[in-house]
């Protein structure tokens, strides 16, 4: 089974058959070793009614007692046989399935890091929920018939050979029945994988529609939203329900032929050997080894089946995971990478002209505020762009390193649920001091203090049991801990009353005192703090300066300033924000 460290490999995501054809190769010996041992316990089926045959024939019949003996003594020996080696195909099996499960969630997380940013972009929530809820254990369950799939092809050749030793019309009729399965079932199966993509497709919608209700459910109780889109979730569920009906209609077709079918093959071929016997053509041991073989028979026939519906399934779900595994992320590395500056250097947004001199605090003004963020990202390489660092084209650095060394602190960054200490102490260890300094530079000790266990309390997901204006304060705090040589921070104090955000922009200014920070804001306060402004128009750098200068030089950023120039709206608490 994969290390849960191991490197799983590169995928191959040019389909889905590819895909599951490389899960299958990358465990290559544990699956031979299934097959081989899934042969043998499959085959070995077959020796109860052979020996039950020579019991009769040779012992029973004659009264030799013996032989008789003899005979069952093998009969038990055979049944030890079997259990063993049924124990065996059944923890390689186990092994193979979790290798595939803990493989596809590695590429599938590896991929998620890799597109970053990109992936809510490009994928819906429920996508994602989906592909982690139910596609990986069906890719996993699929790689069964890569054991019991491969003996019960060989188990059903050895079948027929020995019906062809006692009957030719008893293997005839055997080895005819395959194709028959084939004819009935193969339509079947091929309606499956439609109506399954079509479900899929459907339930992924949905889960990502009742994410957006749950995330959005204070906005929604305060526009008179919430019946509206409750209604569109109540209708996609209902078409949900029935498209599972329509699956469910062919799936129960499927499984009542993987019962019914083998069933009839054993009437029929136990008919005609009855008759064989009747007639004296064969022995009462030889019909009740046909009878047997036959019985065992339905073990590999039903193994067709399952497998054919277990690999529709499959290939359903892994299109799912190929298609996640073909997106692109916004930037990627270089073909060839550049070393970044040693030590610090300014970034330069060449499509502006702004640009962070090293260990300087710079503010980005503009009334367009999705102007000022699309420099945030492509200084922070979150975007192509033709920046530099240092005179070196940021495009060129590797981006592991550029994560590293410069963060972007985005307004609406998510909050991950766990202990408030680990919440806001990121991916690094922090001491009890260094949260503590933090906290005071955001301005957010009465949080702590509000809350019953401190830092202890646990913090729900996307911090829904906070206020806006707690949850930005706590992302602040996130952004000092990670202390990078660049910090690019995007509306850090938009949530907060003005006295709040006064401490807030004083405690930057003094954490990131002789470190490199960017923020984008048209607060005042803010741009007080502010060693250089750079005021965009129209995308544009058209003046750079002290806050001050500008405003008596500008008349344009005097004006966009003094818009912002008001007292934000008092903080609303988790309850407060529910009633709007």
């Amino acid at each position: 089974m994969m290390d849960s460290y191991a490197d799983p490999g590169t995928p191959d995501h040019r389909s889905a058959a590819r895909y599951l054809w490389w899960l299958t190769m990358s465990q290559r010996r544990r699956v031979a070793g299934g097959a081989v041992i899934g042969t043998l316990w499959m085959v070995c089926l077959m020796l109860p009614p052979y020996l039950m045959q020579r019991a009769i024939d040779d012992g029973l019949q004659p009264g030799r007692t013996g032989v008789l003996v003899g005979w069952v003594a093998a009969l038990v020996g055979a049944a030890l046989l079997n259990a063993w080696l049924g124990i065996m195909r059944h923890r390689i099996m186990t092994r193979v399935r979790m290798d595939a499960t803990f493989r596809t969630i590695k590429v599938v997380v590896a991929h998620s890091t890799r597109l970053g940013a990109e992936l809510p972009r490009k994928l819906s929530v429920g996508e994602v929920v989906s592909i982690g809820t139910g596609d990986v254990a069906q890719i996993s369950q699929t790689l069964t018939i890569t054991g019991p799939g491969v003996g019960a092809v060989v188990a059903y050749l050895v079948a027929a050979a020995l019906l062809l030793s006692v009957s030719v019309p008893l293997a005839v009729v055997v080895l005819l029945g395959v194709p028959l399965l084939a004819v009935v079932v193969g339509p079947l199966l091929e309606r499956l994988q439609g109506a399954e993509s079509k479900y899929r497709e459907q339930q992924g919608a949905l889960t990502a529609r009742i994410g957006d209700i749950v995330g959005g459910m204070r906005v929604l109780n305060g526009i008179g939203g919430k019946e509206l889109l409750a209604g569109r979730y109540l209708r996609g569920s209902q078409a949900l329900q029935a498209e599972g009906y329509r699956v469910g209609a062919v799936t129960s077709w499927i499984q009542a032929l993987s019962v019914g079918l083998p069933a009839l093959f054993l009437a029929l071929v136990t008919w005609l050997a009855a008759r064989m016997a009747a007639e004296g053509t064969i022995t009462i041991g030889t019909l009740v080894a046909v009878y047997g073989y036959v019985a065992v028979l339905v073990v590999p026939v039903s193994n067709f089946i399952e497998g054919g519906y277990d690999l529709t399934r499959g290939l359903v779900a892994a299109g799912r995971v190929v298609r996640m595994l073909g997106l692109k992320p916004a930037v990627e590395d270089a073909a060839t990478v550049r070393p970044a500056p040693d030590a610090p250097s300014s970034l330069h947004d060449a499509e502006t002209g702004v640009e962070l001199a090293p260990g300087r605090l710079t503010a980005i003004v503009s009334a367009r505020p999705a102007e000022s963020a699309a420099v945030v990202d492509r200084l922070g390489r979150y975007r192509g762009s033709a920046a530099t660092w240092g005179g070196v084209p940021l495009a060129d650095v590797a981006l592991a390193e550029v994560r590293s060394r410069i963060v972007v602190a985005d307004n609406d960054a998510d909050l991950f649920s766990g202990p408030l200490s680990a919440v806001v102490g990121g991916r690094s260890e922090h001491t009890g001091p260094a949260i503590a300094q933090a906290v005071r530079d955001a301005a957010a000790e009465d949080i702590v203090q509000a809350l019953p266990d401190g830092l202890d309390t646990p913090v729900q997901a996307q911090g829904s049991n906070l206020s806006g204006g707690q949850r930005q304060r706590l992302r602040l705090v996130r952004a000092l801990l990670a202390d990078p040589e660049v910090l690019l921070l995007v509306e850090p104090t938009s949530a907060v009353d003005a006295h709040t955000e006064a401490a807030m922009a004083a405690g930057l200014r003094r954490a990131r005192a002789g470190r490199t920070t960017a923020l984008t804001s048209t607060s005042p306060v803010l741009l007080e703090q502010a060693d250089t402004v750079c005021y965009l128009v129209d995308g544009r750098l058209v003046a750079a300066g002290p806050h001050r200068v500008l405003l008596a030089s500008e008349p344009g950023y005097r004006e966009l300033v003094a818009r912002g120039d008001h007292e934000p709206a008092t903080e609303s608490t988790p309850a407060e924000e529910a009633v709007r």
